[in-house]
């Protein structure tokens, strides 16, 4: 189980674009039990209670959708996890920290240009860490980025593939309409990162790059993209390099809500088409 608290406090209401200070605090129990796969001398990690807590400072913000028009962000922050026990797992080569402090900042910039209707963003995440773990280190890889409040993309890579202790990522994507009301679009991005591996994962070479582009459909209710992705760097049993194919869906239930809930006179369809 887990629970968690939150606490925003505006620092300035009467600025057009607010600076909030943001707090929060969970805990959770862990248990490790090992599968027909373990090795016989692989020790699981030992059961253990772990807290922690996250603060920081967040300039502006971004709405949680799939490529929003126009957002801003200047953001830095902290957080702490705490074990109730240090441990050994593994084949006696793996520790888990008693503590382990991660710290990190992002800035973020999505724009649209007002007479061609193209849409960019541009995303810079740098962070560090004290005594991280594989259970506390970054993870960067994939592109999903709805999927954590800071996801670290790399096209082309599985979900979380590299593991840091440190980390500089920078991603830029452009989005082009290709219909008339906007509707139908075709996005290429772009990303690279210097990776400091986490002890024991290391892999040859700190620079990881990827590339990648789709087809992306957003309407009032649905943003749907279908992607493809290069690994530039990415290890495989061949070589480097290694290819992705994704599909991002995304469906705002208020619009939807709107469109059956509207009060102008109904046709027998109108809320079923308007829903898609």
């Amino acid at each position: 189980g887990q629970f968690s608290l939150s606490v925003y406090h505006l620092f300035n209401p009467g600025s057009q674009i607010p600076l909030n200070g943001v707090l929060r605090g969970a805990a959770r129990y862990a248990t490790y039990d090992p599968t027909s796969d373990t090795a016989s001398n692989f020790k699981v990690p030992d059961p253990m209670g772990i807290f922690s807590v996250r603060t920081g400072l967040r300039w502006g913000g971004r709405e949680p959708t799939l490529y929003p028009s126009l957002a801003m962000e200047l953001s830095a922050w902290y957080e702490g996890q705490f074990r109730t026990d240090a441990d050994i797992y593994g084949y006696a080569d793996r520790q888990v920290q008693a503590s382990s402090h991660l710290f990190w900042g992002e800035a973020y910039l999505a724009y649209e240009l007002p007479h061609w209707k193209h849409k960019f963003s541009i995303n810079l995440t740098g962070g560090g860490s004290v005594d991280a773990d594989r259970f506390s280190g970054y993870r960067l890889g994939g592109v999903l980025p709805m999927a954590a409040e800071f996801p670290l993309s790399l096209p082309g890579y599985y979900y979380q593939e590299l593991s840091a202790k440190a980390f500089a990522l920078a991603v830029g994507n452009y989005i082009v309409p290709v219909s008339h009301n906007g509707r139908w679009n075709v996005e290429v991005t772009a990303a690279t990162a210097y990776v400091s591996y986490l002890p024991g994962l290391e892999q040859p070479g700190h620079w990881n790059s990827g590339v990648g582009g789709g087809l992306f459909y957003a309407s009032q209710t649905w943003r749907v993209m279908v992607s493809y992705g290069y690994g530039i760097d990415a290890i495989r049993s061949e070589g480097r390099g290694a290819h992705s194919i994704g599909l991002l869906l995304q469906f705002d239930l208020a619009p939807a809500k709107e469109a059956f809930n509207n009060t102008q006179p109904p046709g027998l369809w109108r809320g079923f088409q308007r829903f898609l």
